[in-house]
């Protein structure tokens, strides 16, 4: 069992490891996953150590904005796998779903009043680190974070990057060292600890484990929870294997066409990962072992700290380019959620881009619409429209129209402040992937986040990089996609 790096590890209480406790509780709350997983293996240690029982509290909360059917139903279906994977192991596995906000106050508490030790997931986005912050002023006993997110630990950065370019030289200089360290390929593979009979009634009783009807139900089970229902449950399933599957697909079917053509929406060459990833079904450092052991990779291919943006990995070009994406622009956003708290605020873009937009923004829109029309994709651009029925039908946007998408919302909208809201509540409300750095680095991306000033000056736009439907039509293969979320084919 690995030691947990120091970078990755971080204490949220000052109390005392109780050795006396009942078992130790890991609190999995973005990790959701039972491979390549750093907290999992910290948990596991902290209980071999102490020769204590592991329980293993997943935690799904509800009530909160952009809570729904789609993004209940997905994590869901994690904790129904969760279930089945671990019923057999010696640990107790305990599902909690809160019917509404506020009823799960008090769970984490009560569970660290008998624990030794509490061990929780770190993420740097959505509700969750407020959560966290709440439960550990309440816990009595030692509560330790561990950062699962990344190749690179958050704290591994002193500062937050203002372009790609500078993250990637950045990364290439101090990601070597903690390739050595990944976490374990499976934990929980041979297991060897005492058993917990059960937890006290007093917590089962008040706050009661999700029952197999709803962790197995499809939408059953879905209507009595404080969510969003009208945003139907996406089409695929969640979980650490349908996340495994998609890996494997992208491997042996997509990997070889992805530098030409996860940009053509026709080409279906996207790794389709990003859901996976964001609900922590699968890990980043999973994803790098297969694709290094595909290539045949090994560290010593490692090249020199030039920043450049393929050739550093040692890998072929279509290895390379996906893992700029998965590696550098994935880790970028998490560096920026990591250390500011307004990565979701407007105010959070660049000087020159807020300046430009205000220069601008009393400038004539040829086009507005309100949010009701963008979410029903009720526009005059037959492009668009296919983008937000592939983002309302499916759960997904794809990587390059997303960048579209944000843009002409820009162009819409009767201000950039306005235009920044509606793009994160159409993302957050309807996108598997949503509430997560990288959702925010997209948006934000659209509006001068990590990009430069262009030229010529535009209307509405000024500075901001411009991209129009007729340009990406000239560009990109779409006749497939255009057929596929056109308004005749819901």
């Amino acid at each position: 069992m690995p030691t947990t790096p120091d970078l990755r590890l971080g204490l949220r209480t000052d109390a005392p490891v109780r050795e006396t406790g009942d078992f130790v509780l890991y609190w999995m709350t973005a990790a959701r996953r039972t491979h390549f997983n750093h907290a999992l293996d910290h948990a596991v240690a902290r209980a071999r150590d102490l020769g204590k029982p592991l329980v293993i509290l997943e935690d799904l909360r509800s009530g909160r904005r952009w809570d729904s059917d789609r993004g209940h139903r997905f994590l869901l279906d994690g904790m129904a796998g969760m279930a089945r994977r671990l019923a057999e192991k010696p640990l107790v596995y305990y599902p909690y779903v809160e019917p509404k906000k506020g009823d799960a106050d008090g769970l984490v508490p009560a569970l660290a009043e008998r624990a030794c030790v509490v061990v929780a997931d770190a993420y740097p986005c959505s509700y969750w680190p407020e959560i966290v912050e709440h439960a550990a002023k309440r816990v009595s006993v030692r509560m330790e974070q561990v950062d699962a997110c990344g190749l690179l630990p958050m704290l591994a950065a002193e500062k937050t990057f203002k372009t790609a370019a500078s993250f990637r030289r950045f990364l290439q200089g101090a990601l070597p060292e903690h390739l050595s360290a990944m976490p374990t390929q499976d934990p929980l593979a041979n297991l060897d600890l005492p058993r917990l009979g059960s937890l006290p009634k007093s917590i089962t009783q008040t706050w009661p484990a999700a029952p197999e009807a709803l962790l197995e139900g499809g939408t059953r089970g879905l209507g009595d929870l404080d969510i969003d229902h009208t945003v139907a449950p996406a089409p695929e399933t969640g979980g650490e294997t349908a996340a495994s599957r998609t890996l494997r697909t992208f491997l042996r079917d997509r990997l070889a066409r992805y530098a030409d053509g996860h940009n053509h929406p026709d080409e279906d060459a996207c790794s389709d990962l990003s859901p996976y990833l964001r609900a922590g079904h699968i890990s980043v450092h999973r994803v790098f072992a297969e694709l290094a052991a595909a290539q045949g990779w090994s560290p010593d291919r490692l090249g020199e700290p030039t920043g450049s943006r393929s050739g550093w990995w040692g890998m072929e070009e279509n290895a390379e380019a996906f893992l700029d994406e998965l590696v550098t622009w994935r880790e970028l956003g998490y560096n920026f959620c990591h250390r500011r708290d307004d990565f979701a605020d407007y105010n959070s873009l660049p000087d020159w881009a807020q300046q430009t937009l205000a220069d601008h923004a009393a400038d004539p829109r040829d086009e507005r619409y309100g949010l009701d029309a963008l979410s029903a994709a009720e526009t005059g651009d037959p492009l668009w429209n296919a983008s937000q029925r592939q983002l309302v039908r499916t759960g997904r946007l794809h990587n390059y129209m997303r960048m579209l998408w944000g843009k002409k919302i820009l162009a819409w909208s009767p201000s950039p402040q306005e235009a920044a809201e509606r793009m994160v509540d159409l993302n957050n409300r309807f996108a598997l992937d949503g509430r997560n750095p990288n959702s925010y680095t997209g948006i934000f991306w659209c509006l001068g986040r990590y990009d430069r000033p262009w030229g010529p000056e535009r209307p509405v736009f000024g500075k901001i990089r411009y991209m129009t439907s007729d340009s990406a039509r000239r560009k990109l293969r779409l006749t497939k996609y255009l057929e596929t979320f056109g308004p005749d084919t819901a």
